[in-house]
């Protein structure tokens, strides 16, 4: 948690002084190349970060052998993921020699993600405080290496190589944990690949299906609109959920209670899933609000007037708070009633309508056209998309109680 919360702080500000530095257009592309990334991050990982652990755990002395299989797996899909992204950016951007060298600088990290394998390792032993010093450590020195280029002023391109820079740090420092904690040696098997593949394949269309949700809109922006868009976009996206650790936190404390009282008392467990609701959306409306009240004062002040066109699509998509964390609460009452399976419908359902809204809205409303379709995206995916599903439908009448504040508070001998 400490790490997570230096790390967060270190990229808000390093993002805020290349944000004034670089200019809505330039910090733009920037976003614009890690929309690419995103989206094919779901490749490149084959989702087995999902099924892994379990590897582990079921056949501790295959664990040098499942390691060498996931990263052969990963760092080719990974090579496959970077070529593709280079070949469509060359493209669909045509004669942007500029983001062509951004982006393809930017999407060499993939190659290095594949080294988180080892971070499932170490969470699988208990010992995930290895990962995050490691993750610190690189963090720090990119973002040294950022500071020294404002100091510079280096163009772009010399940014977009920091995340690459960043992701490699990390993987050779957990690479040495992982030797000084005598983690087995690496090897491949073709049987491990088939048997790991075939259990992951279903969280494959699951994470490309997120992924279309969560590029798509910096994507189009970019070919609908111009990189200065996705600048103003990306700011609005960025400052709305600057303070989501918050709700993260006490989701995480929430949850294990939670899955023991469905064990123990049916009745607690629906209350305190409704009171997990409650604090969540209410809390995100509160900060929401706030947010749009300070939007303009806000921007100018930290950012500079150069982004004041961000403040628009920041009172729009702040508003998608609420709902996405009310999604990331769900999940609680999805892992106990074991409905994990109809997650990829919703995740299908959101995808496609995503993509819908943006073409639809963008050429309408530009920025906040992409900002209304985030909201009406993440809005369907917590209150009509369920709905299709008979065995989803008491999770949203949940919701609802929540929001109504029905039988949310404890009774006092509670």
């Amino acid at each position: 948690m400490m790490g997570k919360i230096f790390h967060m702080f270190l990229s808000f500000l390093m993002s805020l002084l290349m944000a004034r530095y670089l200019g809505p257009a330039n910090y733009g592309i920037l976003n614009y190349a890690a929309a690419y990334c995103t989206f094919f991050t779901a490749f490149c990982t084959l989702g087995i970060n999902s099924v892994i652990i379990k590897d582990f755990v079921d056949h501790p002395d295959e664990e040098g052998e499942a390691i060498g299989t996931t990263l052969t797996l990963r760092l080719i899909s990974s090579v496959l993921s970077l070529v593709t992204i280079i070949g469509i950016v060359s493209i669909v951007d045509r004669g942007d020699t500029v983001t062509i060298r951004v982006v393809a600088l930017y999407s060499i990290s993939l190659v290095f993600q594949a080294f988180d394998t080892l971070q499932q390792w170490f969470q699988a032993k208990l010992q995930s405080k290895y990962y995050a010093i490691a993750t610190l450590i690189s963090f720090t020195i990119a973002s040294a290496y950022k500071a020294l280029l404002l100091i510079m002023g280096m163009s772009v391109e010399w940014f977009a190589i920091s995340n690459s820079i960043d992701y490699l740090l990390a993987a050779l420092v957990l690479y040495i944990f992982y030797k000084k904690k005598n983690g087995p040696s690496f090897s491949f098997s073709l049987n491990k690949a088939k048997s790991l593949l075939s259990v992951s394949s279903s969280y494959i269309l699951s994470g490309l299906m997120v992924a279309i949700y969560s590029a798509t809109d910096k994507l189009m922006l970019m070919q609908m609109l111009d990189e200065s868009s996705v600048g103003y976009y990306s700011l609005a996206v960025q400052i709305s959920s600057m303070w989501v650790f918050v709700l993260s936190a006490i989701i995480d404390s929430m949850k294990p209670p939670i899955m023991e009282y469905h064990n123990t008392d049916k009745a607690l467990y629906l209350r305190m899933n409704k009171r997990m609701y409650a604090i969540v959306f209410y809390l995100s409306l509160g900060a929401s609000l706030l947010i749009c009240l300070v939007a303009p004062l806000l921007i100018e002040i930290i950012y500079g007037s150069a982004y004041l066109p961000s403040v628009s699509p920041l009172r729009i998509v702040v508003w998608y708070v609420a709902f996405s964390y009310l999604g990331v609460a769900r999940d609680a009452w999805i892992v106990c009633e074991r409905k994990q399976k109809y997650l990829k419908y919703l995740y299908l359902g959101s995808a496609f309508l995503n993509v819908i809204l943006n073409y639809t809205l963008i050429p309408l409303w530009s920025v906040n056209g992409a900002a209304i379709a985030s909201l009406l995206t993440q809005m369907s995916t917590i209150f009509v998309f369920p709905l299709m599903f008979r065995e989803l439908r008491p999770n949203v009448k949940l919701i609802w109680d929540a929001i109504l504040l029905k039988d949310v508070f404890p009774e006092k001998n509670l």
